[in-house]
């Protein structure tokens, strides 16, 4: 009995990573469409296999956590607002969290990756104004921001934002003065920014960047909008571990 124990031990995560794998590797051979890329920055190279993920930044109570903190799954997910595939993610993991979340099995966790390069100015400025909502409303007003955010607008940087970001702070109750001022004091532009490098320090390479991330502390990469279907897989096997 001991030996067949320790054998299932051992195959649930060797399991984990080939499914890991496939799913990050069917997005960078085959499915294009499943995400936004970006080029790495100057001195930042490109990933090599998965040892980066270890160099994501420890999660906080500074960080927006979705779920129990103490979950035996955290899916840390570096999103950029006017990315399409973002879009679409960002409802694959409110199913995740629908289903998994009550039980506090899965913690989401959003961390911010703009990518300039394709969408100049409003994808940072999205993000500073997510955090301004957080300010200014708690932890509720920014998960209320970012399912707004997604639900109203095109992406692809064609979001009104004199438009969009008044009205979703005046549906999540925030003070319009004090939220427009925030925004233009520039006081989260630096954390969005960390982030960003943090995002490309792990190997990220485009939007949505996902890490899993078990009990036991062990990484796997999520790269793209991977279906429900995939990121549940992922998941079950990574319950699996304790």
């Amino acid at each position: 009995m001991e030996e067949t124990k320790t054998t299932n031990n051992l195959a649930i995560p060797i399991a984990i990573v080939l499914a890991g794998a496939l799913i990050a590797g069917a997005l960078y051979l085959g499915q294009r469409d499943g995400s936004t890329t970006v080029a790495p920055q100057p001195g930042q190279g490109v990933a090599q296999g998965t040892q980066e993920l270890e160099n994501m930044a420890p999660i906080t109570n500074d960080d927006h956590i979705l779920g129990n903190p103490d979950a035996k799954v955290v899916i840390v997910e570096y999103s950029d607002f006017e990315c399409p595939f973002c879009k679409r993610f960002h409802e694959t993991m409110n199913q995740i969290m629908e289903e998994y979340g009550p039980n506090g099995e899965v913690a989401w966790v959003y961390r911010h990756f703009p990518l300039e390069q394709l969408h100049p100015v409003k994808a940072k400025t999205e993000a500073v104004a997510s955090e301004c909502a957080a300010e200014l409303g708690g932890k509720d007003a920014f998960w209320e921001f970012a399912n707004r955010f997604f639900e109203l607008t095109p992406s692809n940087n064609q979001t009104d934002l004199d438009t969009v970001l008044p009205q979703i702070a005046r549906g999540v109750g925030l003070d319009q003065n004090a939220f427009a001022n925030c925004i233009a004091s520039g006081k989260y532009d630096e954390h969005v920014q960390n982030e960003f490098e943090n995002a490309i320090a792990t190997g990220g390479q485009g939007t949505p960047w996902s890490i899993l991330v078990t009990k036991s502390g062990q990484k796997f990469p999520i790269s793209g909008a991977q279906p429900y279907s995939a990121v549940k897989q992922i998941v079950d096997l990574a319950l699996q571990e304790n």
